[in-house]
């Protein structure tokens, strides 16, 4: 209960922190809400009655307090350029974006682990320099332009898939499924060249371990030792990097939406900041710190899942 409550308690005091600086920085910034929604022609009259409207004028201590008692509430407010409810657009373009997340690491992990694995196993061999060597062309290579190389190759030359859009999985599996193949191939292929790497690195490690070396003395062969007794403490590093990526991929997936015209959260979150629209680069922000920080948490216990040792320290 004691580290429940500590881990509640950190979390709660990250988010605390993350929401003023969001806070701050947004108000730091040059250009007025005001005058992009009324536009340069506004009366200062009309200025003025916008600002109280939709409270800008008042002080600074009072904004904040008033955002962070709606977030609590879990309303993020009324958009200053639209003036619609922000809570069900964010909503409904956070389920995108994780759609698309969720899919893009699923294929680099399905990809990377047992690359991963082949390359450390055959480092020495040729297939193991292969495999090294594509991996780190793939690092180089940003997701965008595969996702440029892929429309270009399936969707306007093949003409076999969507250039674009998006479908949600209720609407139509096979729909879903045609629209979000290539930016879902685009995410996931970078990022598992990235995992191919680390997981390359740490089988590697774990190879060397005496302990491993002992199993192969007794008769296992070191492929078999390597995937029934070394795996698992392998999986550990690698599941730093795949929390690390996820949270990469939530920024990164902003590029890949607009590739692709995918109405996700990280488009909304392009336009409002072009827009000057306080309130949803605001709350935007703030549910991007949310996930990134749920994912961090995910990360530990997988750590206490992985290795017998951390929850036995725990217990303790």
């Amino acid at each position: 209960m004691r580290q429940i409550g500590r881990l509640i308690g950190g979390v709660l005091a990250t988010l605390l922190l993350a929401s003023l600086l969001i806070f701050v920085a947004l108000r730091v910034m040059p250009g007025d809400s005001a005058q992009v929604a009324l536009g340069v022609n506004a009366t200062p009259e009309a200025l003025d009655a916008w600002r109280a409207t939709h409270g800008t004028d008042r002080s600074l201590i009072v904004q904040y307090v008033s955002w962070m008692a709606s977030l609590v509430t879990g309303d993020f407010g009324t958009s200053f350029v639209t003036g619609r409810a922000l809570t069900p657009l964010i909503v409904d373009r956070l389920q995108v974006t994780l759609i698309l997340v969720g899919l893009g690491m699923l294929v680099a992990v399905i990809v990377a682990v047992p690359l991963g694995a082949l390359a450390a196993v055959t480092s020495r061999n040729v297939a193991g320099a292969v495999i090294s060597g594509l991996s780190q062309l793939g690092v180089a290579v940003p997701s965008f332009l595969v996702g440029v190389v892929l429309v270009a190759l399936f969707a306007v030359r093949l003409g076999w898939l969507p250039a674009g859009g998006w479908v949600p999985p209720a609407a139509g599996v096979g729909q879903f499924a045609a629209r979000v193949v290539l930016p879902v191939i685009a995410l996931g292929s970078v990022q598992a060249a990235v995992l191919t790497r680390y997981v390359r690195s740490s089988v590697i490690d774990v190879a060397d371990t005496d302990y491993l070396r002992t199993t192969q003395a007794v008769g296992f062969t070191r492929m078999a030792a390597l995937f029934r007794f070394g795996l698992r403490n392998a999986a550990i590093p690698v599941v730093t990097v795949v929390g690390v990526q996820l949270a990469a991929m939530l920024i990164g997936a902003v590029v890949v939406e607009r590739v692709f015209l995918i109405p996700g959260l990280g488009s909304m979150l392009v336009d409002a900041v072009s827009q000057r629209d306080l309130l949803a680069v605001q709350g935007i922000v703030m549910v991007l710190v949310t996930v990134v920080v749920v994912i961090n948490i995910c990360v530990d216990l997988l750590y206490r899942l992985i290795d017998p040792r951390l929850r036995l320290g725990g217990a303790r």
